[in-house]
């Protein structure tokens, strides 16, 4: 990542001429400074954009003795940035409103009027330290997710996906963009949030964007920003996705819908890192590692005239191409488990586990929607579960609501015996467990289909082993 050259500070004080100093006086030190003159606007500030530390005066225009301002200012910071260090400044004899500042989290406090090289001293302490624990959690976080204990972490069994994790922990670690290819529904954000997490640039932001979500007439003003007045409705200013990423990563989803009028505004901005906020002509500059998806074929859309070249070239310095959950089968049984007791989780049910049964007709399904229908389908069998275990009848392939009677699943790269479980387990659900029914309609013989449920660890739709 290209880190800022300077240290950035927030610094927060309602007396203009005081601002001014601590601005001079940080810019002759090698740091940038963004002055606000009240608690409201240094919130404001601190949730757009990263700082690497906060200087904050505790008196303002409520009163101007009590520090009561501040301190709920501090706290406010404390809870949005709570990685940011908060140097609270507060006049000389008042040392016990400041020792109360500390105990709501100020990492130390300067008195006014304040000692330069005190004032300096404690500013770069902090700022080393806010690195240092930034670069820890940075380091925890890569650990959790190569160990799998992440909420989020990728499961991958599969040898696909091992290929595919082997390559994000190479180029994570670069500046470069990266195009993730893939069908709908095979993780391409976890994908991203996943370079981005292995990152330089972890502690900053990851801003994500659905391209496909974006209507023509307000791209602009959502990728670049807007200036008050800029149109009709533009009634205050507005930071685009560009600048709010600064320094961070940006995730455009669904980049192949970018229309072709926008495109060479995209192109401009990743080929010199500069952009203007809609009627605006200042020019500012930014630094934003690019991560993109699409399940479009960006080559033929090139060759139909509907995508630029040369800001493909851009986007796919790095190409991640994600299998499809069919092609990565080992992964499905795990990944169903994980999906079904975090859904169980959070609506309280007490753990729930899949048969043998399951979890042969999870293998034998074709997953047209990838991992997120097995995560959708995963969902409705903790809802529906009316025991702590879910078999393969409890099993609804398809849209909800739809129960697939065999003719809709593709036997194609399925074994005789995944076919043949299949095939069972429908006759069972289509006949409410009516075993003599089901063996008619399967043209076998009763005790024929006693042995095939027996083989297969199959149950009748009433629960009953057999």
């Amino acid at each position: 990542m290209k880190r800022p050259t300077n240290p950035s500070v927030l610094v927060a004080d309602d007396q203009a001429d005081v601002r001014e100093a601590l601005r001079m006086l940080l810019k002759a030190e090698g740091m940038g400074a963004v002055g606000v003159d009240g608690p409201a606007t240094a919130l404001e500030q601190a949730r757009r954009r990263s700082f690497d530390a906060a200087l904050i005066d505790l008196n303002y225009t409520r009163d101007t003795t009590s520090g009561e301002e501040g301190l709920e200012l501090l706290e406010q910071l404390r809870q949005h940035v709570p990685e940011m260090p908060v140097i609270v400044m507060t006049a000389w004899g008042n040392v016990p409103l400041a020792v109360e500042a500390m105990r709501l989290g100020a990492a130390d406090f300067i008195e006014k009027p304040w000692e330069n090289m005190r004032l300096m001293g404690v500013l770069r302490a902090q700022i080393a330290l806010g690195e240092s624990a930034r670069r820890q959690r940075r380091l925890e976080a890569e650990n959790a997710l190569l160990r799998g204990d992440e909420p989020d972490a990728l499961i991958a069994e599969s040898a696909p996906m091992r290929r595919v994790l082997d390559l994000i922990a190479r180029i994570a670690p670069s500046d470069a963009n990266v195009l993730v290819l893939g069908e709908n529904g095979t993780g391409k954000g976890v994908i991203a949030q996943r370079i981005h997490a292995l990152s330089p640039r972890a502690e900053r932001s990851l801003v994500k964007v659905n391209m496909g979500g974006i209507a023509e007439s307000v791209f602009e003003s959502e990728m670049f920003g807007h200036v008050r007045g800029a149109y009709t409705d533009a009634k205050g200013e507005r930071i685009g996705r560009f600048e709010l990423a600064d320094g961070g990563t940006l995730f455009l989803d669904e980049v192949g819908n970018v229309p072709a009028s926008q495109q060479p505004k995209l192109l401009r901005v990743l080929e010199d890192g500069e952009f203007e906020r809609l009627g605006c002509s200042r020019t500012q500059s930014t630094d934003v590692r690019l991560v993109s998806a699409t399940n479009a074929d960006l080559d033929a859309e090139v060759a139909a005239g509907r995508f630029r070249k040369d800001l493909l070239y851009r986007l796919n310095t790095l190409e991640v191409r994600l299998p499809p959950l069919r092609e990565r089968r080992d992964d499905i049984p795990p990944l169903a488990r994980a999906f079904l007791a975090r859904s169980a989780a959070r609506h309280g049910r007490d753990p729930l586990h899949l048969t043998a049964s399951a979890e042969r007709a999870l293998l034998a399904w074709r997953w047209p929607g990838n991992v997120r229908e097995l995560q959708h389908l995963m969902e409705r069998a903790a809802l529906l579960a009316e025991h702590d275990q879910v078999s393969a009848a409890a099993l609804t392939f398809g849209a909800p609501g739809e129960v697939d009677a065999g003719g809709g699943r593709d036997f194609e790269g399925m074994t005789l015996d995944q076919a043949e479980a299949v095939l069972v387990q429908r006759a069972l659900e289509r006949h409410e467990g009516n075993l003599q029914q089901a063996a008619d309609a399967l043209g076998i013989t009763r005790q024929t289909l006693y042995r095939r449920m027996e083989k297969h660890g199959l149950r009748d739709t009433a629960g009953h082993a057999d």
